[in-house]
Protein backbone atom coordinates (compact mmCIF):
# COMPACT_ATOMS: atom_id res chain seq x y z
CA UNK A 1 0.00 0.00 0.00
CA UNK A 2 3.14 2.24 0.75
CA UNK A 3 4.29 1.97 -2.74
CA UNK A 4 0.80 2.90 -4.40
CA UNK A 5 0.99 6.36 -2.20
CA UNK A 6 4.54 7.02 -3.64
CA UNK A 7 4.09 6.44 -6.98
CA UNK A 8 0.56 8.46 -6.89
CA UNK A 9 2.35 11.29 -5.08
CA UNK A 10 5.34 10.90 -7.75
CA UNK A 11 2.49 11.11 -10.67
CA UNK A 12 0.98 14.07 -8.78
CA UNK A 13 4.41 16.28 -8.83
CA UNK A 14 5.48 15.08 -12.10
CA UNK A 15 2.14 16.20 -13.71
CA UNK A 16 2.76 19.58 -11.54
CA UNK A 17 6.09 20.21 -12.87
CA UNK A 18 4.90 19.47 -16.29
CA UNK A 19 1.75 21.76 -15.54
CA UNK A 20 4.31 24.35 -14.81
CA UNK A 21 6.79 24.32 -16.99
CA UNK A 22 4.48 24.59 -20.04
CA UNK A 23 2.51 27.58 -18.38
CA UNK A 24 5.42 29.34 -17.85
CA UNK A 25 6.24 28.64 -21.90
CA UNK A 26 3.05 29.59 -22.66
CA UNK A 27 3.77 32.94 -21.17
CA UNK A 28 7.13 33.57 -23.46
CA UNK A 29 7.14 35.15 -26.42
CA UNK A 30 5.92 33.27 -29.79
CA UNK A 31 9.30 32.12 -30.90
CA UNK A 32 10.23 31.03 -26.97
CA UNK A 33 7.13 29.11 -27.24
CA UNK A 34 7.97 27.61 -30.27
CA UNK A 35 11.17 26.64 -29.34
CA UNK A 36 9.69 24.74 -26.12
CA UNK A 37 6.84 22.86 -28.12
CA UNK A 38 9.89 21.48 -31.13
CA UNK A 39 10.96 19.67 -28.26
CA UNK A 40 7.32 18.72 -26.52
CA UNK A 41 5.15 15.89 -27.70
CA UNK A 42 2.05 17.31 -28.81
CA UNK A 43 0.48 14.27 -27.55
CA UNK A 44 1.56 15.45 -24.16
CA UNK A 45 0.97 18.90 -24.12
CA UNK A 46 -2.64 19.18 -25.55
CA UNK A 47 -3.65 15.32 -24.97
CA UNK A 48 -2.84 15.39 -20.82
CA UNK A 49 -2.93 18.90 -20.06
CA UNK A 50 -5.91 21.35 -20.20
CA UNK A 51 -3.60 23.43 -22.74
CA UNK A 52 -6.60 25.42 -24.54
CA UNK A 53 -7.40 26.70 -20.93
CA UNK A 54 -4.03 27.79 -20.27
CA UNK A 55 -3.36 28.92 -23.78
CA UNK A 56 -6.71 31.46 -23.22
CA UNK A 57 -4.85 32.37 -19.41
CA UNK A 58 -1.38 32.81 -20.86
CA UNK A 59 -2.55 34.97 -23.88
CA UNK A 60 -5.67 37.14 -22.84
CA UNK A 61 -5.32 40.73 -23.21
CA UNK A 62 -5.95 44.20 -20.88
CA UNK A 63 -7.64 45.74 -24.41
CA UNK A 64 -10.48 47.62 -23.77
CA UNK A 65 -13.24 47.98 -26.29
CA UNK A 66 -12.07 51.27 -28.11
CA UNK A 67 -8.30 51.21 -26.89
CA UNK A 68 -5.72 51.51 -29.33
CA UNK A 69 -4.33 48.02 -30.53
CA UNK A 70 -0.33 47.56 -29.11
CA UNK A 71 2.79 48.16 -31.53
CA UNK A 72 4.39 45.04 -33.10
CA UNK A 73 6.65 44.61 -35.58
CA UNK A 74 6.56 41.61 -38.05
CA UNK A 75 8.67 40.75 -41.39
CA UNK A 76 6.74 41.64 -44.39
CA UNK A 77 5.13 38.34 -46.47
CA UNK A 78 6.99 38.82 -49.35
CA UNK A 79 10.64 38.63 -48.71
CA UNK A 80 10.39 38.07 -45.40
CA UNK A 81 13.99 40.56 -45.09
CA UNK A 82 11.94 43.90 -44.28
CA UNK A 83 9.90 44.33 -40.77
CA UNK A 84 7.22 46.53 -40.55
CA UNK A 85 5.14 48.07 -37.26
CA UNK A 86 1.51 48.92 -36.84
CA UNK A 87 2.79 52.47 -35.61
CA UNK A 88 4.07 53.31 -38.88
CA UNK A 89 0.63 53.22 -40.08
CA UNK A 90 -1.37 54.78 -37.02
CA UNK A 91 -3.29 57.73 -37.54
CA UNK A 92 -2.60 56.89 -41.68
CA UNK A 93 -5.07 54.38 -42.37
CA UNK A 94 -6.88 51.55 -41.50
CA UNK A 95 -5.34 48.02 -40.87
CA UNK A 96 -7.06 44.75 -41.53
CA UNK A 97 -5.37 42.21 -39.57
CA UNK A 98 -5.91 38.31 -40.89
CA UNK A 99 -5.04 35.79 -38.90
CA UNK A 100 -6.03 32.54 -40.87
CA UNK A 101 -5.58 30.64 -44.60
CA UNK A 102 -7.62 31.14 -47.31
CA UNK A 103 -6.70 28.02 -48.76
Amino acid sequence: MKWILRAVTVLVICYGLLFSSVAIAMKQTPERFGAFMRRMPPVIVWGALPAGRMWLWARKGHLAKGALAPDFSLRTARDRSQRVTLASYRDQRPVVLVFGSYT
